[in-house]
């Protein structure tokens, strides 16, 4: 083993320590409750098969009949039943045919991912030609705070950069929206950050009882545009890309 695929092991158990211990204690959240759901409706209607990769416990598919792939097993533990599967493995390694999806969801997934490349590769090669997927990342390196390191990162991306990805892979972008719901205040974050390292359960039950509610109770109705919206003040950026017929999944 290289000091290279070393290193890369240590982040995804980091990474994969710090999310089960999250969703371990956190609630499921249905689908419904967050305010992509009418344009997830929309999707889903002219999809038979679907996958969304690292839901945790936020799924924005349906669960019902929606495959799940994730390194936490105390999240897939809660989708099992109910999801048409649940699977441990990593986007890099998606257990499925190619071409086997006409809808794929990878929400705030693929900047945790050191290896890229074969990132959006594997979310490539699982889509079929005319499927859609479904995007959302953290966008402009300079914005990058202490926030971005403690949930695990490994980068944000410039739009342009980001676009030049897409096209690549034979994506073209239908469509983009202001997306998350991370706190805009910096005291908040600390506070939150410093909570969850010293004093997780009151933190974790804060967080499920309060801030959470409060926070789809008040979230912002999703206002898609067509192509790619001005990112210039955008944080996180949501994306409805479309996989163009002829494409191939390159290697």
């Amino acid at each position: 083993m290289t000091i290279e695929s070393t290193l890369k092991q240590s982040d995804l158990d980091a990474n994969r320590s710090f999310y089960d211990g999250l969703w371990a204690q956190t609630r499921l959240v249905e689908p419904d409750r967050f305010n992509t759901w009418p344009m997830v409706q929309q999707l889903v209607a002219g999809s038979k098969r679907r996958l969304e990769v690292a839901p945790g416990l936020r799924p924005r598919l349906p669960i019902e009949g929606t495959h799940f792939v994730d390194i936490s097993e105390p999240a897939l533990a809660r989708l099992r039943g109910r999801a048409a599967s649940a699977t441990v493995q990593s986007v890099t390694a998606l257990p499925f045919a190619d071409a086997e999806f006409d809808l794929v969801c990878a929400f705030d997934i693929v900047e945790h991912v050191d290896d890229e490349a074969a990132t959006f590769r594997e979310l490539d090669r699982v889509c079929a030609p005319g499927g859609a997927l479904l995007l959302s990342v953290p966008l402009h390196p300079s914005q990058w705070t202490a926030f971005d390191d403690f949930v695990g990162h490994r980068r944000r991306y410039e739009p342009a950069r980001l676009e030049q990805i897409l096209a690549e892979r034979g994506f073209s972008i239908e469509s983009s929206a202001i997306h998350g719901m991370q706190p805009q205040s910096s005291w908040l974050l600390d506070f939150g950050m410093w909570a969850l390292e010293h004093k997780r359960e009151q933190a974790m039950w804060l967080y499920n009882r309060v801030l959470m509610p409060i926070g789809i109770l008040f979230q912002k109705k999703l206002q898609l545009r067509p192509g790619m919206i001005d990112t210039a003040n955008v944080d996180t950026v949501l994306l409805i890309c479309r996989k163009q017929y002829g494409a191939t999944a390159a290697g």
